[in-house]
């Protein structure tokens, strides 16, 4: 119930962009607004997240992690109720909808970034990485699930997804608050300059691994959403699907994605040269799977080809989320993976803006623009993260600072 209770985090962060996806075009129909303005919907969430990541990051490492994340689940909740009551009751609430999503995306802040965090508190050794996949994989379910369930929804009417976010929080606040029990803190965290100092010693001797560490997940996320925003309207444009058929179709790379994770968290352990070679994989996967896009438009081929891409996401994004997790003691993690989740959101936050522009600009240069920077960042991650062979006297708890080397 442990793991349920972290996994629950990460869902309900997902549910927060991915649910009302489908709900886009029938949005910007119905309050009159540009394309433009109907993407910022997905922005404006992302981009508050990623501003308040670290901050909250810092907070959880200086008090505890449930501290955090409950009243973080409450923000976010009360953010989806706003925007319902805007949409129900007044006669232009698109500002009052953007007000309600900086408040979510505040709350999201809190949410899976701060798991990541409690997760590498609370498990070690390979059972950390096994339950990390479990986490990426709730991540993945709640995408694969929330377009269904935004288009079940959008059926009572377009508005209906705020109104369950309220819901869906309070379930994650009970399993949490029940459920995960946090080990009390030995000793006064450390004032704000030593902490400052040591996460500055951390990223110089270990910043260009982790920064380009944080580049793959963020390109994962940035490749995820804008193509998805992109089925979402030619779904509804060309093909006239709508409705449950539409969720069911966006689902079905996102379900791929999801099955990858699971199966790579459950088996990479603690072994760094597999996860460095899954992330190189799976970033080749994704060039291979973009650069042939732009000859398929006929429906079942392209999500055939697109599916390539989801199953090098579910490779990446574990293997990210262990080298990350594992990479610093737990006085600094949750400063550590809450900037990592903070890159991720920037990527969510630019996805559906930037791919909005190149659909307007040119179909064919949209995927070869993807796949060179999913080629770059693979090229990257070959040269800047190093394995060092393992040392006879190395043990599990061995921080993979110690195991992790750069050129």
């Amino acid at each position: 119930m442990t793991v349920v209770a972290i996994g629950s985090i990460p869902l309900i962060l997902v549910l927060g962009n991915s649910m009302l996806i489908p709900v886009l075009p029938e949005m910007q129909k119905e309050l009159g607004i540009s394309q433009f303005q109907v993407s910022l919907v997905i922005t404006v969430f992302s981009v508050a997240a990623a501003v308040s990541i670290p901050i909250l990051g810092y907070l959880s490492d200086r008090f505890t992690r449930k501290a955090i994340i409950i009243p973080a689940l409450v923000l976010y909740g009360t953010g989806g109720l706003l925007a319902g009551l805007a949409a129900s009751w007044f006669t232009s609430p698109f500002l009052w909808i953007m007000i309600g999503r900086v408040m979510q995306g505040v709350g999201a802040a809190g949410t899976a970034p701060i798991a990541m965090a409690l997760t590498g508190d609370l498990y070690k050794g390979g059972q950390q990485s096994k339950v990390l996949g479990l986490v990426e994989a709730s991540n993945g379910f709640g995408k694969v699930i929330s377009p269904i369930i935004g288009s079940l929804l959008a059926l009572l009417f377009w508005y209906a997804a705020f109104y369950a976010f309220p819901l869906f929080c309070l379930v994650s606040i009970l399993l949490t608050l029940f459920f995960v029990k946090e080990k009390k803190q030995k000793k006064e965290p450390p004032p704000f300059g030593k902490y400052f100092k040591g996460l500055l010693t951390v990223f110089k001797n270990e910043g260009r691994w982790l920064f380009t560490a944080y580049l793959a997940g963020a390109t994962c996320l940035f490749t995820l959403f804008g193509i998805l925003f992109y089925l979402s309207d030619v779904l509804e444009l060309q093909y006239k699907i709508d409705g449950i058929p539409k969720g069911a179709i966006l689902a079905i790379p996102l379900l791929v994605m999801t099955t990858t994770s699971y199966i790579t968290g459950s088996k990479i352990g603690k072994n760094m040269a597999l996860m460095k070679k899954l992330i190189i994989i799976g970033l080749g996967l994704m060039t291979i799977s973009f650069s042939t896009l732009m000859f398929f438009e006929s429906l079942v081929p392209f999500i055939s080809i697109l599916v390539i891409s989801s199953v090098g996401t579910g490779l990446v994004l574990p293997c990210i989320n262990s080298l990350i997790t594992g990479s610093v003691s737990s006085s600094k993690r949750g400063f550590v993976t809450s900037l990592y989740g903070s890159v991720r959101f920037l990527g969510v936050a630019i996805g559906p803006p930037i791919f909005g522009w190149l659909m307007a600009w040119s179909r064919s240069g949209m995927f070869l623009i993807t796949a060179s920077l999913t080629l770059v960042v693979g090229l990257l991650c070959i040269a800047l993260i190093h394995v060092k062979k393992k040392k006879p006297n190395e043990t599990a708890d061995d921080s993979l600072f110690n195991k992790l080397q750069l050129t």
